[in-house]
């Protein structure tokens, strides 16, 4: 296991930058997951640390050595790939001992370690089975188990899940993360899949653009997100943004395009236009005609068995509020709503950037 650090680390191609001198540190034993939109760099980072991409710029650190101009072989990183990348005409057994045998390890050695991973995997009873045998969930078992038999220093996983079914790729984080629980190999995973990101990570980066948006636990940015695209980003469903404005004073009030207002707290801010972020669990309904209520119309009503998904128009917007009551609604019906006051987040429009820092 080693520290694994992003040291000033830029990538071009040609005059296009796609990564814009980051810097971070994946901590010994840790498991941080890259996340953000599609083509925001995240793969392209992860595939400079493998040595498969050359880095333009800055350097990159396993532990204590600089690895820019080391093979990728000789990283001591294992990578598990997205498409699995098995070879068809071996075995199970002969796939996950792959690495093995290229190095010379003993035979007996070899298949002691292979049968260690194939346990820890559930994958003993289809050790002498081939690739085309199996389901797309084991053959992610044997692509890490590829990856295990080799003890490396570092894991890179590279969207490792989305080839599979929703309900497999729920089985396979699990499996994933009680893994790394067991190892404490220092792990890095590359998805787009923010419930991912959320479920599986001690620690998000998340990206755009190829630069760094915010670094945090999963609550942390989940709570405290840094601007507007951590927090559109992180949480699903998504936060609703209420445009309008800051009306100083002794109490701050925030004031809606469509009229509505509701005081803030914890900022102090001159007059500007800002978005008023909510998430959809931080709503309740109250009587339309109470002080404060924001007014709202039903549009869709979503009942997903555990909770409920409303969709309405208030505000001038398109907000969704989540329910874990069960709420006897028709489309069309009028209803007041209420943000809980110390759950909302305030940013700046222009720039996105967040106002208010919640107690």
């Amino acid at each position: 296991m080693a520290q694994v650090s992003i040291e000033d680390v830029t990538k071009t191609y040609g005059a296009v930058k796609v990564i814009h001198q980051m810097n971070f540190n994946i901590d010994d034993g840790e498991f941080v997951v890259l996340v953000g939109p599609s083509g925001c760099g995240k793969s392209t980072l992860l595939r400079m640390i493998a040595g498969l991409e050359e880095i333009s710029g800055g350097a990159i650190r396993i532990g204590e050595k600089i690895i820019n101009d080391v093979a990728p072989m000789d990283r001591d990183i294992a990578m598990v790939f997205q498409n699995y990348a098995l070879y068809p005409h071996m075995t199970v057994a002969e796939n996950m001992g792959f690495s093995l045998r290229l190095r010379g390890v003993p035979k007996s050695k070899k298949e002691a370690q292979v049968r260690r991973a194939a346990e820890m995997l559930g994958l003993v009873n289809y050790l002498d089975r081939y690739p085309r045998n199996l389901s797309g969930g084991q053959r992610q078992r044997v692509a890490m188990g590829r990856a295990i038999v080799r003890d490396p220093q570092v894991f890179l996983f590279d969207e490792p899940l989305s080839n599979l079914d929703a309900k497999l790729r729920v089985q396979m984080r699990t499996e994933i993360k009680e893994l790394h629980q067991r190892m404490k190999t220092t792990t890095v995973y590359v998805t787009h899949d923010q419930i991912e990101a959320m479920t599986m990570a001690d620690k998000i980066v998340v990206l755009r653009d190829g630069v760094i948006e915010q670094i945090g636990s999963p609550l942390d940015l989940y709570d405290n997100p840094a601007n507007q695209f951590v927090a559109s980003f992180i949480g699903s469903p998504a936060m609703n943004f209420i445009r309008g404005e800051i009306v100083p004073g002794p109490v701050p009030v925030f004031v809606a395009e469509s009229g509505w207002r509701m005081e803030v707290s914890n900022i102090t801010a001159a007059q500007r236009q800002v978005l008023l972020g909510v998430r959809p669990e931080h709503l309740e309904f109250v009587p339309e005609d109470e002080e404060g209520a924001l007014p709202a119309e039903i549009v869709v009503i979503e009942p997903t068995g555990s909770e409920t998904m409303v969709a309405m128009r208030a505000a001038g917007m398109e907000i969704l509020a989540s329910f874990r009551e069960r709420h006897l609604l028709r489309p069309g019906e009028k209803v007041g709503l209420r943000p809980a006051a110390d759950r909302t987040h305030i940013f700046d429009a222009e720039s996105g950037q967040r106002l208010q820092l919640n107690a």
